[in-house]
């Protein structure tokens, strides 16, 4: 199984944030929260290698070649107390983009935003 590694810091950010998720459950009367992923799905039916391994009764040396770079599409979803927010897809004019920190803020501003009100 591969993990992401924590670091010393990483600890006292969890603690830093459920402190302040106390703070916000025992202030507010009926906070919302919004939990939310994205995931990429390969057109081409590529799999991530690190979480795949091959069977096969042929010859275990047999090169499986496929592009470095396959087209894929990244998809957002949220879920909240009263409702499933999404699907929404990362694209431009029809097209698969990469998910950045511009994108990001575009997707939540004219997206998320009119979705929770």
């Amino acid at each position: 199984m591969v993990v992401q590694e924590l670091k010393a810091r990483d600890y006292v950010q969890h603690e830093n944030f459920a402190v302040r998720m106390q703070v916000v459950f025992e202030e507010e009367e009926n906070p919302i929260i919004l939990m939310s992923d994205e995931a990429h799905f390969h057109l081409k039916g590529t799999v991530n290698k690190q979480n795949c391994r091959y069977w096969s009764p042929g010859n275990p040396h047999n090169i499986h070649q496929r592009p470095l770079h396959s087209d894929r599409v990244t998809v957002w979803c949220a879920v909240v107390p009263f409702d499933i927010i999404g699907p929404y897809f990362f694209e431009e004019n029809g097209v698969t983009v990469t998910v950045n920190y511009a994108r990001y803020i575009e997707m939540i501003t004219n997206f998320l935003r009119p979705e929770l009100r």
